[in-house]
C-alpha cells in the first residue's frame, strides 16, 4: 500500500479509502489506484481487514490429537461432523478455520482467540480431557464442544444421548434373546463411558447379569478394533452379540470374526454407533445407533453465537434412535 501511495503520489489513507471504494476518493484518483495495485498484484488482506474493523468471521474447529487413540481426521465420523459444520457456518456467513491441537496440550488453541484469528471455537471431542476445557472456560475463552455432559462443567457441550443411545443397541439385542452381549470400546472415553452404562442398565432392566469377561477395551481406530476383536476371540469367551461404541469398530469387528469362520448375525447380532454413511453399505449393513450429525453442526454453530452474544445457555443433549439392519436381524427375520 505504501508503494502503491509513492507511485499514485498520494497519502496510504487515500489508497485504503479509494481500495475500499470509499465515496470521499475522486473517480479519476480512485481508478489511477486500482490500476496500480492491478499492476502490482496488489488485494486487500480480507481477514486483517476483518480483524481491523472488528468484525471477525471466523470461526476455528479443532479436532484434538490424542496420541492414545492415534484416532486420524479422516475418521468417518469426523468427517461427517465437519461437513455439518462447514453447512452450518456458511448458512450463517462464517468461514471455517479448521485446526489440530495435541490433546495434552489444550490450551494451545486458546492462541486461535487470543490472536484474533478466530471469533469462537468449536471443539470436536472432549478426549478424556474435561479439566484442561473448564481451565478454558475459566479463561473466558468462548468455545462450544462436542462431546458428553460431565459433573462440574464449566463450558458448555453439545452431544448425542449417549447413554440412551447404549441402552437402545442393547435392548433391542436383549429383546431378541441374545445374553451374551460383548461391549467393545474405550471406556476411558466420556462419550463410550456413557454408552457402556445404557449397556449395563439394560441388562439390568432384562434382569441379566453382565460378565465382565465380556467387555472389549478398544480404541476407535480401525487396527486396534481388529487387533482388540481377534484377542478377544483368541480367549475363547463365549458371546452371542457385540455392542460396538462406533460403527468403524463394529465393521471391523466383523470382518474379523468373518475371517474366523464366524456368521452375523446368525452366530453374533452386532450394533454400532453413529450411523456413518459406510454403516448402511457394509456386509451385512450394520445396525446402529443414529447420531443426529446432520442436525449437531447448525446447534454447535447457534451454541456458540449465544456465547459471542453474552447469553448464557444450558448444554444441549441431543437425541439418538436406533436402525435396524441385517447385522442384528435373527435368520427369520432376515429371509422375511
Amino acid at each position: 500500500m505504501i508503494d502503491i501511495a509513492r507511485m499514485a503520489g498520494v497519502s496510504t489513507s487515500t489508497v485504503s479509502r479509494a481500495l475500499n471504494g470509499s465515496a470521499l476518493t475522486n473517480d479519476e484518483t480512485r481508478i489511477r489506484i486500482i490500476e496500480l495495485a492491478r499492476s502490482l498484484n496488489y488485494t486487500i488482506n480480507q481477514s486483517a481487514k476483518s480483524l481491523r474493523m472488528g468484525d471477525n468471521r471466523t470461526i476455528g474447529v479443532v479436532i484434538p490429537y490424542d496420541r492414545k487413540t492415534r484416532q486420524h481426521i479422516s475418521d468417518p465420523f469426523f468427517l461427517g461432523m465437519l461437513g455439518s459444520l462447514a453447512d452450518a457456518l456458511t448458512d450463517r456467513n462464517y468461514d471455517m478455520l479448521l485446526s489440530r491441537v495435541d490433546a495434552d496440550r489444550l490450551d494451545d488453541m486458546a492462541a486461535l482467540y487470543d490472536t484474533g484469528r478466530a471469533r469462537g471455537i468449536i471443539v470436536i471431542g472432549q478426549w478424556g480431557h474435561h479439566d484442561q476445557l473448564n481451565d478454558l472456560a475459566r479463561r473466558h475463552v468462548p468455545l462450544v464442544v462436542w462431546g458428553a455432559q460431565l459433573p462440574r462443567q464449566l463450558y458448555c457441550s453439545v452431544g448425542s444421548d449417549n447413554l440412551s443411545g447404549g441402552a437402545l443397541a442393547t435392548e433391542h439385542l436383549l429383546a431378541a434373546g441374545r445374553r451374551r452381549i460383548a461391549f467393545m470400546g474405550d471406556n476411558s472415553m466420556p462419550e463410550a463411558a456413557k454408552r457402556y452404562e445404557g449397556y449395563l442398565q439394560a441388562h439390568q432392566k432384562f434382569g441379566v447379569a453382565v460378565d465382565p469377561k465380556l467387555y472389549i477395551p478398544s480404541a476407535f481406530t480401525a487396527e486396534e478394533a481388529q487387533a482388540a476383536m481377534r484377542g478377544f476371540l483368541q480367549a475363547g469367551v463365549p458371546f452371542d452379540a457385540l455392542v460396538a461404541a462406533s460403527d468403524l469398530i463394529a465393521i471391523n469387528a466383523i470382518g474379523v470374526m468373518k475371517r474366523e469362520g464366524m456368521a452375523v448375525p446368525e452366530q453374533v447380532s452386532v450394533v454400532g454407533y453413529d450411523d456413518i454413511d459406510m454403516a448402511s453399505h457394509s456386509f451385512p449393513p450394520l445396525t446402529t445407533v443414529r447420531q443426529p450429525i446432520e442436525l449437531a453442526g447448525g446447534v454447535m454453530v447457534d451454541c456458540l453465537q449465544a456465547l459471542l452474544d453474552g447469553d448464557q445457555l444450558d448444554s444441549q443433549l441431543l437425541p439418538t434412535s436406533l436402525v435396524v439392519r441385517e447385522s442384528s436381524l435373527q435368520t427369520s427375520d432376515a429371509q422375511a
